[in-house]
């Protein structure tokens, strides 16, 4: 990199020091200072930076977070309609009102930490300072890419750490006793609790991916309400699944896709539109739960009641891992470990037992003495063939014993 540093006399009578030089494009940037130590030392961090390949315009960083905000989630196509609905959310809650009028330039490390530890001090929740967190940080990500910044300062900044709550599982009596509490919707508590689905998945399930010869649920939709709106997309991993159907419940869907079109939803509400969550459970669940006699219940409990019974018919993981639509299995291990202690412990059990028994069958066997060999027939002692070491006995040779007692 060519610089410059020049020794300038103002109109005034002072003298000042104008630092120049250009960036890798050919153009010139140039500043003035009243020490030429001060020129040295920007020419120098330039100069650096250009080396290092982090160099950046001067004049990019100066665009503010919330202009950027902007573009950034214009640019998030990717995602499903509820996550950027949740982005913009955690933008408009938590990010904007701190950092909304800061240029990108001016973000450092340490503001981020404090702001994330001001955040957990105020009350929020640990996830919540997660996402807010990771929402900042990938905006600013892309202030990275787009040459605006030379780094993230939104990397490697301490977060909270977040505690799973143990999920709630319901035994098989009472998954019966809330299906009877719900009377007409039985079937979709029974669906829920039964095969694992989303409610999401469950609303978008349509005639056609209903398999009733495999008894198989094809999921490769789900429905989410978005700001009032009802959004179908792909299923929560952007996986397509297949989904066993317990025989008893091949039954009751078949009276609900009775009549219906391949391309109709089989669960509607009366006026024949899609099930909306925050509806259902008003109208429906929540009062089956207290008719019941549960309590602290929630729909998203029967997903987790499906797993504890599929492990409790002796499911392997990965099987689990497909019918839930888990992204791997370690996810399913991670969110299930509990269910599997007791699975641990009958095997360890039976590895006992099979060991005891391989134990029991080698008694008698090991202790037996070994066979005692016999002189054949028709053989005397100290011809061939006889015993090792037998001699000819000499009556001039008396026993050692018998010379000690003698």
């Amino acid at each position: 990199m060519d610089g410059s540093i020049t020794r300038i006399t103002l109109s005034d009578g002072t003298s000042r020091y104008r630092a120049r030089y250009r960036n890798p494009g050919g153009r010139q940037h140039e500043k003035r200072f009243a020490r030429k130590v001060d020129a040295q030392r920007w020419l120098d961090v330039a100069t650096s930076a250009m080396v290092t390949q982090t160099w950046t315009a001067p004049d990019r960083g100066r665009v503010t977070v919330s202009a950027w905000a902007d573009q950034w989630l214009a640019a998030q196509t990717q995602i499903k309609p509820s996550t950027l609905y949740r982005y913009a959310g955690l933008l408009r809650t938590h990010v904007l009102p701190t950092w909304g009028s800061h240029r990108l330039a001016d973000v450092t490390h340490a503001e981020v930490a404090g702001w994330v530890a001001g955040l957990r001090a105020n009350g929020s929740a640990p996830a919540t300072v997660r996402q807010a967190h990771r929402v900042f940080s990938l905006l600013l990500g892309l202030a990275v890419r787009d040459g605006r910044i030379p780094r993230n300062p939104a990397d490697r900044v301490p977060l909270p750490r977040v505690t799973r709550d143990e999920p709630r599982f319901l035994s098989r009596e009472e998954v019966e006793r809330l299906a009877a509490a719900a009377v007409d919707d039985g079937d979709v508590i029974r669906l829920l609790a039964y095969t694992g689905l989303r409610f999401g998945e469950l609303a978008a399930l349509r005639v056609r991916r209903v398999d009733f010869l495999c008894r198989r649920l094809s999921i490769a939709e789900s429905v989410t309400e978005v700001a009032g709106k009802l959004e179908f997309g792909s299923p929560k991993t952007h996986q397509h699944r297949s989904v066993p159907l317990p025989a008893a419940l091949a039954g009751p869907l078949a009276e609900r896709c009775e009549g219906k079109k391949g391309g109709d939803l089989v669960l509607t509400t009366a006026a024949g539109t899609a099930l909306r969550l925050r509806n259902w459970r008003r109208v429906v669940f929540d009062p089956a739960v207290c008719a019941a006699g549960l309590t602290d219940v929630t729909p998203h409990d029967l997903r987790h009641t499906a797993a504890s019974l599929a492990v409790a018919s002796e499911a392997t993981v990965k099987s689990i891992q497909r019918m839930l639509g888990h992204a791997s299995a370690a996810m399913t291990l991670d969110v299930y470990a509990g269910l599997f202690d007791d699975d641990l412990s009958d095997l360890a059990a039976r590895m006992d037992a099979a060991a005891q028994r391989a134990a029991d069958s080698l008694v008698g066997v090991l202790w037996a003495p070994p066979p005692v060999a016999h002189p054949r027939k028709n053989k005397t002692a100290g011809h061939s063939g006889g015993p090792r070491g037998d001699r000819t006995h000499n009556p001039r040779i008396k026993s050692p014993l018998l010379c000690q007692l003698s």
